[in-house]
């Protein structure tokens, strides 16, 4: 089941005694537990029926009197453990999973991690309540996702401006979900949310940015790639280092998967890297541009320039813009 079934569940009074919600994504986990503190105790009841406990402060014995407690005023009373990897002894819960408490909705945020399928208080809670696992998006649907969930709030946006977020915020959905409701509150419903929407509410740069120094490079564009990468020396905190060089990174093994392919048709691309088809015709180009020995060569000068970003290895006192530029130089050359 995923979230928004759950969410349209519990909004329909389906809700389940014991919620186990896991994984390496938080914002679906965070999006859930909003919904059913909205939801299961009414408000006039939440100071009374509604418990919210951290993991690192919470022991097993406390946490097993306040579920087996009985609502005060409510039909029912909600727990909550939230940053539950800290939770001590979790183990121990197996037995409430087993026999719950019938007035009581438990709760249990279990983030950044898989919890382990094999334990057994993970079986009881699959058992005897629901548990949804929370996965990160994949960098490939990231544009998709982000269509999708403006469209959701009644907005639209251009597969440029939607890569301009993906680039510049990476997977962080819970980021990438508060920016875009800056723009709900400050566009019309109906509005095509474009690159320059982008740079005037959210203030990346339509020109100046890591998806438009990924694509100079792509096209080996250097006077571009030089004037991109100046305005970063001159604004150190639009694009440091450790954002520069993943996405450069990303390109190149994209690019290097191509020289492999036996049917290096856009078709067969846009499959391959599961990418659209009209940024799998701008990829061929630049495979033609690079070989794979100067891919190679490129992966390698990456490799170097993150541990250089990183104060590993000799340096001579540059500064992140001076390596960045030196790193630039050295990948169109």
């Amino acid at each position: 089941m995923d979230y928004k079934s759950i969410i349209k569940d519990i909004k329909s009074g389906n809700v389940a005694n014991n919620y186990f919600l896991h994984g390496e994504e938080p914002f679906y986990i965070d999006e859930i537990t909003k919904v059913l503190t909205e939801s299961v105790v009414e408000e006039h009841a939440r100071d009374f029926d509604q418990v919210v406990l951290y993991g690192k402060d919470t022991e097993i014995g406390s946490l097993l009197a306040e579920l087996k407690a009985f609502p005060m005023i409510a039909t029912k009373k909600l727990v909550v453990v939230r940053e539950a990897q800290s939770l001590k002894d979790i183990q121990l819960l197996e037995d409430y999973f087993m026999n719950p408490q019938p007035s009581t909705v438990f709760v249990i945020n279990y983030k950044y991690g898989n919890f382990d399928s094999r334990k057994k208080v993970f079986k009881a809670a699959s058992k005897h309540g629901l548990v949804f696992k929370s996965e990160k998006i994949k960098d490939y649907n990231l544009a998709d996702w982000i269509r999708n969930y403006m469209k959701s709030i009644g907005l639209d946006i251009t597969s440029k401006a939607a890569m301009l977020l993906s680039e510049f915020l990476g997977n962080d959905l819970g980021r990438i979900v508060n920016e875009i409701e800056k723009l709900k509150i400050l566009l019309e419903k109906g509005t095509t949310v474009n690159d320059i929407h982008i740079e005037e509410n959210i203030g990346i740069s339509k020109d100046y940015n890591v998806y438009e120094l990924t694509k100079a490079i792509q096209m080996r564009d250097i006077p571009k790639a030089f004037t991109i990468v100046d305005y970063f020396d001159h604004n150190p905190k639009v694009a440091p280092m450790m954002m520069v060089i993943p996405t450069i990174f990303k390109l190149h093994t994209q690019l290097m998967r191509i020289h492999f392919l036996p049917n290096k048709s856009r078709e067969a691309v846009a499959s391959a890297l599961k990418l659209p088809p009209f940024i799998a015709n701008d990829l061929i180009a630049a495979a033609k541009i690079y070989n794979a020995k100067k891919l190679a060569t490129n992966i390698a000068i990456l490799e170097e320039y993150d541990l250089k970003s990183k104060g590993i290895g000799s340096t001579g006192n540059m500064t992140q813009g001076e390596l960045m530029k030196e790193m630039i130089y050295r990948l169109l050359n």
